[in-house]
This record gives structure tokens, C-alpha cells and sequence, in this order.
């Protein structure tokens, strides 16, 4: 059937609900509320169904989940106008409501203000995408991880603990954040040893070179291609470093410990000399 005006709309209403009655009104209030509640499902679960069919990059995935979580919110806004709009006692006093909400809103405002700015945030990153859902991040020591999901309110980071990391959208929108994944997977990972005074650097590094191409995630096929350097020479130990491009991020710790094991085993066994520390003891005359 086809509205044409405003009073066929309120005379269907009138007729399903007793709009003059309070019970009928509470009735018709709940009616909306969870046909709002079931469209906003509704809508989710297709988003979700479009996120997990389409072959997105993560700049697409970030923008739809973004858009998902923003569904019950916008769907919650035009249920109350809508409820407001098609109750006759309700819309007769709209207007002076509405006109003489001014300084009600200005207090709402003032107290929501952390949430206003989570929200325009959050729409700011899902707009010039400093970071995307999935990109493994990094705030300080602390706060690193994978970027699980962006809502209205906060971003969702699991670090490698398995565990959530919330901050809100107008914190992590200020601060500097390292992005590993934005633009190139790969990583270059430092790997420090510390050989003894005596030791064959040569023996050494071709050591390391041959442990770090054994590894899966390690990109170089050759031995060549690893640069291993002396960095520094201390009192006890001397100090070199190898560089190794790996190919995840996300594989990155686990390919340091494995170099590291390996490294070690191989200098016990060709006998290369370790470090020993030198401790100083002052003589008391």
C-alpha cells in the first residue's frame, strides 16, 4: 500500500495501536524498537556475510566493519525520530522540545564529549587509514599487536598474549603508531650475538649465515645475502649483528629465538669462544 500523506500513516498507527492510551503507546514503542533491533541484525549479519565472501584488501574490510559496527547506532537514531514523528502526542510537542533543548543539549554535549570525539576519530581512521584491520601495530613497548577491529568507541588490538588491548579511538588517533604491514609485509629483524674476545668472527658469521637460510620465514637463499657486522668490541665479548629480511611480521620473534638456538648449538659445537664476564674486584689496603 502506498502512503500518500502524513494522516494515512497516522490513521494505519491509530487504527494496529491505541496511540491515547499509554499502554498502546508503550506497546507501539516496543514494536519499533525491535523491529529497529531486528533490521540492525539483519543488516550486520549481511555485512558480515559480505565481509567473509569478498576477496577485500584490508583498506575494504576495514571500511565495511567499520560500517558494520555503525549499523545499531544509525538504526537506534532514526527508530527514536521515527517513534517521536508518528506519535501524535509526542510530535505535538516536538517543536517545543526541540526549541528548548538548547541547554539541555549543551550539558549532554559537554559530558559526551570524550564519546563525540571517539566517534569523529574513529571515522578518521577509517578515512585516511593509518592503520587497517588486520596490520600488526605498534604505540610503545606495551601496546603492539594486530588490529582486530575498529568500532564507534575504541580500536581493538590482540597482542601476542591472546589478549585485547582497548583503547579508545581518540587516544590511538594521536599517537605515533608503527605500522609493520601498511605498505610491505616484509621486515628486517636484527639478531644480536655476543662471541668472546678470542673468537673466529669469520667462523662466526658464516655460522650465522648458514643457521638464518635454514629458517622458513627467512627470505634469503643464500649465505651471501646475510649481512652479518661487527658492531662493537668490549672489554668481554664482542658484539655483532645479523641482519635478516623475514617475509611476516608476525613470525618475526619466533625466527629470532630459533637463530638464536640455532647459533648457539652450532658455536658450542665447532667451539667457537664465548663470552666470559670480567668482574672487577677493587683491593681494600
Amino acid at each position: 500500500m502506498r502512503l500518500k500523506n502524513k494522516e494515512e500513516l497516522d490513521k494505519i498507527i491509530s487504527y494496529q495501536f491505541d496511540l491515547n492510551n499509554p499502554l498502546g503507546i508503550i506497546a507501539y514503542i516496543a514494536l519499533v524498537l525491535f523491529v529497529a533491533w531486528l533490521l540492525s541484525r539483519c543488516i550486520r549479519y549481511v555485512i558480515v556475510l559480505i565481509i567473509n565472501s569478498k576477496q577485500t584488501d584490508r583498506f575494504g574490510r576495514t571500511s565495511i566493519q567499520f560500517l558494520r559496527n555503525s549499523v545499531k547506532f544509525f538504526v537506534g537514531i532514526f527508530a527514536l525520530v521515527f517513534i517521536v514523528m508518528s506519535i501524535p502526542s509526542l510530535r505535538s510537542k516536538a517543536t517545543l522540545i526541540f526549541s528548548g533543548a538548547g541547554i539541555i543539549a549543551a550539558i549532554i554535549g559537554f559530558a559526551a564529549q570524550a564519546a563525540l570525539s571517539n566517534l569523529i576519530a574513529g571515522a578518521f581512521i577509517v578515512i585516511f587509514k593509518p592503520f587497517r584491520v588486520g596490520d600488526y601495530i605498534k604505540l610503545d613497548d606495551t601496546r603492539v599487536g594486530i588490529v582486530e577491529d575498529i568500532t564507534l568507541r575504541h580500536t581493538v588490538i590482540n597482542n601476542f598474549e591472546n589478549k585485547r588491548l582497548i583503547i579508545p579511538n581518540s587516544v590511538i588517533s594521536t599517537d605515533s603508531v608503527l605500522n609493520h604491514t601498511i605498505q610491505d609485509s616484509n621486515v628486517l629483524s636484527f639478531n644480536n650475538f655476543k662471541i668472546g674476545l678470542r673468537a673466529d668472527i669469520d667462523l662466526a658469521r658464516a655460522i650465522i649465515q648458514e643457521e638464518a637460510i635454514k629458517l622458513p620465514m627467512v627470505m634469503e637463499t643464500d649465505v651471501s645475502t646475510i649481512d652479518v657486522r661487527v658492531i662493537d668490541i668490549h672489554e668481554s665479548y664482542i658484539h655483532i649483528r645479523a641482519y635478516v629480511w623475514m617475509n611476516e611480521p608476525f613470525q618475526e620473534f619466533r625466527g629470532k629465538c630459533a637463530l638464536k638456538e640455532a647459533v648457539h648449538k652450532r658455536f658450542i659445537q665447532e667451539g667457537v669462544d664465548l663470552p666470559i664476564p670480567i668482574n672487577k674486584v677493587e683491593r681494600i689496603e
